[in-house]
């Protein structure tokens, strides 16, 4: 992988049969690992806190730095993919994901583990959206749909088996095993696309280093990751850092993108902004994906806090989600010419929303097979929401461009879901609270106590025992009154991005669009 920019020479013919079958395999792996390593650490915090000598609290660093670091570098995709090639950025990208997964499980304190950690979302964040790129450039204009079936089906099952595989691991083996896991991976799949791709190479350009863009972008987006991960633990604007923050992350958004917006080699294109259909099918996949992902976190606390769930059939109760999805994915990515985009687009939100008011009807005794019925619907819904929308924000993007464009997209796409899993924490908490002021003056209220007080003294409870199982049931019905709204607030956002779809203009050929390497 030498620093040298080769010459371009004749055009190669695309990738087909087993090359291309295990190039697509590859890629896939590789995208799988970085997604998963979102959520696999989140139910082992206790156990690597534990095992490190520090506080849960404390431990929730190795989740927060990997996510900032991440979210700073995806914008950055389509500079590094123009600077250095899409195929040795991605390659390059894998094998440190590697090296730094391994020094993760390597680290014997707390403050080596998140420094890794960081270093690891730095290096992983070029990883998904350049894999989307290369998926495209690499199959024949009619199977690009299918291959970002793919690629949208890794995407969505990843994060939702992270915790599921991650709980497996802490219990039956250790917790650095979780990063051991992605050495062998990682090697497999960046050896194989640098294989197979690396005469394939995409056009290289010497452009400067924007050094104004970068600071802007570590400084604006790393304080807004910051804010989002920490706003609720800290009481948001009640904490003097959570302000701070929060002004660090308007100044240096608003000055970033003024300065990229004219400078001649912007580290992130804005100018992606000036395509309809890119605006539509990110402003809708924003939406969408906020209102998901705030239910997928909101879900296995609800089963864990209100309806006694352990943290593995929490697990196992999201898991469904992505039978249909595994499925459904690829199937719509490769009709997406055959069928009415917006149409298709429109039905995935709709069972979206119809899931996310389904949820809102559960109560604390829901069982495993109630929870798991609208998590399979839920699973049509996400097929048939993200591959449109990912046509629909292509569609006008030109194949020089589209590096940076699944770049940004991606950006976009993980900030509405940190903004839809802080909006979750924090309306479940503020509705919880407003529930049980109204239920315990219903409690109160006129004879309600005297005879509530002496069903339970007939039960042989009275006294102070009385009162605080009465506080318990009060407590457990304001969290699920609580839930209920938050995922009443989710249904109503995605049918808020149903008349959104329609300002999208066909024909939506993006996918179709875009030369060999």
């Amino acid at each position: 992988m030498s620093e040298a920019a080769a010459p371009r020479r004749v055009e190669l013919p695309l990738l087909r049969g087993s090359e291309l079958l295990l190039v697509t395999i590859a890629i896939s792996l590789a995208t799988f690992m970085e997604v998963l390593d979102i959520t696999i650490v989140n139910v082992s915090v206790p156990s690597i806190a534990g095992t490190l000598g520090v506080s849960p609290n404390e431990g929730t660093w190795t989740i927060t730095s990997y996510s900032m670091a991440a979210a700073i570098m995806q914008p950055l995709t389509g500079w590094l993919g123009r600077r250095f090639g899409e195929v040795r950025t991605f390659a390059i990208s894998t094998l440190l994901f590697v090296l730094f997964s391994a020094l993760c499980g390597l680290a014997t304190s707390m403050p080596m583990l998140v420094f890794f950690r960081l270093m690891q979302g730095a290096v992983s964040g070029p990883m998904a959206p350049m894999a989307q790129s290369l998926l495209l450039r690499s199959h024949r204009p009619e199977k690009r749909g299918m291959a970002m079936g793919i690629w949208g089906m890794v995407v969505v099952v990843a994060p939702i088996f992270g915790p599921i595989l991650g709980g497996w691991i802490t219990d039956n083996l250790s917790w650095p095993w979780l990063f051991y896991i992605n050495v062998p991976v990682g090697l497999i799949a960046s050896a194989t696309v640098w294989g197979l791709l690396r005469r394939r190479e995409t056009e290289r350009q010497r452009v400067p280093v924007d050094i104004t863009g970068l600071l802007l972008l570590f400084a604006g987006v790393g304080a807004l990751q910051f804010m989002l991960d920490n706003g609720n633990d800290k009481d948001w604007f009640g904490s003097p850092i959570i302000v701070i923050a929060a002004i660090v992350a308007v100044v240096g958004i608003t000055l970033l993108i003024a300065w990229e917006l004219t400078d001649a080699h912007p580290v992130v294109d804005l100018h992606l902004f000036k395509f309809r259909n890119f605006n539509v099918g990110a402003s809708v996949t924003c939406l969408g994906f906020a209102a998901f992902m705030g239910s997928t976190v909101t879900i296995p606390l609800f089963l864990q806090l209100v309806a006694g769930y352990t943290a593995t059939w929490a697990g196992l109760a999201m898991a469904p989600v992505g039978i249909m999805a595994l499925f459904l994915m690829p199937l719509v990515g490769a009709n997406l010419q055959r069928i009415n985009i917006r149409v298709a687009a429109c039905f995935g939100l709709l069972v979206l929303a119809v899931c996310m008011y389904w949820y809102s009807h559960l109560n604390a005794t829901v069982s495993f097979l109630q929870m798991s019925e609208p998590r399979i619907i839920q699973g049509i819904g996400l097929a048939f929401f993200f591959m449109p929308l990912q046509q629909i924000m292509l569609s006008d993007v030109d194949s020089a461009h589209l590096a940076a464009a699944a770049g940004l997209s991606n950006f976009l796409r993980n900030i509405a879901g940190s903004l839809g899993t802080a909006a979750s924490i924090w309306l479940w908490s503020s509705r919880t609270d407003f529930h049980s002021t109204i239920l315990a003056q219903h409690v109160t209220a006129g004879t309600a106590w005297n005879d509530w007080s002496g069903s339970l003294t007939t039960a042989g409870v009275d006294g102070a025992h009385a009162l605080a199982y009465t506080d318990n049931i009060v407590s457990l019905q304001a969290r699920t009154l609580g839930a209920n709204d938050v995922f009443l607030a989710f249904a109503v956002l995605t049918l808020v991005a149903l008349p959104i779809v329609w300002l999208a203009r066909p024909p939506f050929k993006g996918l179709s669009r875009g030369g060999a390497h």
